[in-house]
């Protein structure tokens, strides 16, 4: 069994391999060639967290793997990860676990890509400003698909901690440099967005983090935090006034995300304004983008064959690669 750690994984496997993993999975979805229970969530209230237990299988690819990420948002106070997680990859043909890998970068590399491959299919052409709502555990991926799917000048970042911001900003302007993106701090999720052509909302807030009434046309959001029926990232007057929405897994969105759920619920919108998942618009069973000016939501709470398929194809350029330390269990 070969551990793979995050270093490890930064030495053979780029957000673009990580898009291009995600895109693959939601076809493999779509087609139905995975099966992917809805992932078990125990509370955990003594710490306002969550243990969340994601399975998924591929027959095609003889893999199966499990993840087990736990969400403690208060862990940013302790500069630990807000989603520490690990996920383990076993053999199709023998059932023997194959691979451990660094499942919390694992998330952040499969969430930012989830949000990549919809800016890459559902953007319009020629995109400019981006916007990003949250400095937490996920952001730094988030904004680096961001600029990896779009050749952005000027990506605007707003959390509510104004120090955070900043350094969060400063640190991104150095490490995504080789982008040619000016990563700059926003003193409001208003300013933020102004003109933005994408925007990621990557918060666990319960209410909107932002005014749908300034976005503009054209403009496409992925929005990633709302992983639970109480949370609320977008404002649901974005929903009203967008042309096209469409998820990950309309199946899983409808069983977690508030973002959908809340407005579903309150008759702001309904099903029949749902334009469907973003695998079919991959193997063109939906369309995408029409017209320059259509605005675009793309819901996305994460389904367990996008870790599957990214840890599989970091394992598998780890084992070609010699990357990793190999352990084998006592008999």
């Amino acid at each position: 069994m070969l551990l793979i750690s995050r270093s490890d994984i930064k030495k053979v496997f780029t957000m673009k391999d990580a898009i291009e993993a995600v895109k693959l999975a939601f076809m493999t979805f779509s087609e139905g060639k995975s099966d992917v229970p809805l992932r078990t969530v125990i509370q955990a209230p003594k710490y306002e967290a969550t243990f969340v237990i994601m399975p998924g299988y591929a027959a095609q690819l003889d893999t199966a793997a499990v993840k087990v990420v736990n969400i403690f948002p208060k862990n940013v106070e302790l500069e630990k990860s807000t989603a520490p997680a690990v996920v383990t990859v076993f053999d199709g043909t023998t059932g023997e676990p194959a691979a451990i890998v660094d499942g919390t970068y694992v998330t952040q590399l499969r969430t930012g890509a989830a949000s990549g491959a919809a800016f890459e299919l559902l953007a319009k052409k020629d995109c400019k400003k981006g916007a990003l709502i949250g400095t937490g555990g996920q952001a730094a991926c988030q904004l680096e698909a961001m600029v990896c799917a779009k050749d952005l000048e000027v990506v605007k970042v707003y959390s509510r901690n104004k120090e955070r911001t900043q350094a969060f900003a400063q640190q991104m302007n150095e490490e995504l440099k080789a982008y040619g993106c000016l990563i700059e701090a926003a003193n409001s999720s208003d300013e933020a967005i102004e003109d933005a052509d994408i925007i990621v909302t990557v918060t666990p807030s319960t209410k909107p983090v932002f005014d749908g009434d300034k976005l503009k046309k054209g403009a496409t959001v992925s929005c990633v935090g709302a992983y639970q029926h109480h949370m609320q990232e977008l404002d649901p007057k974005a929903l009203v006034r967008a042309d096209k929405i469409y998820f990950d897994s309309k199946e899983a969105v409808l069983s977690e995300a508030g973002d959908i759920t809340i407005p579903l619920n309150e008759g702001l919108i309904t099903e029949d304004d749902f334009t469907g998942d973003l695998g079919d618009v991959i193997l063109g069973n939906i369309k995408g983008r029409e017209s320059e000016d259509e605005i675009i939501i793309f819901e996305t709470v994460g389904i367990a064959v996008q870790d599957l398929i990214t840890a599989k194809a970091i394992f598998d350029i780890a084992k070609e690669k010699g990357i990793g330390t190999n352990w084998e269990a006592d008999n």
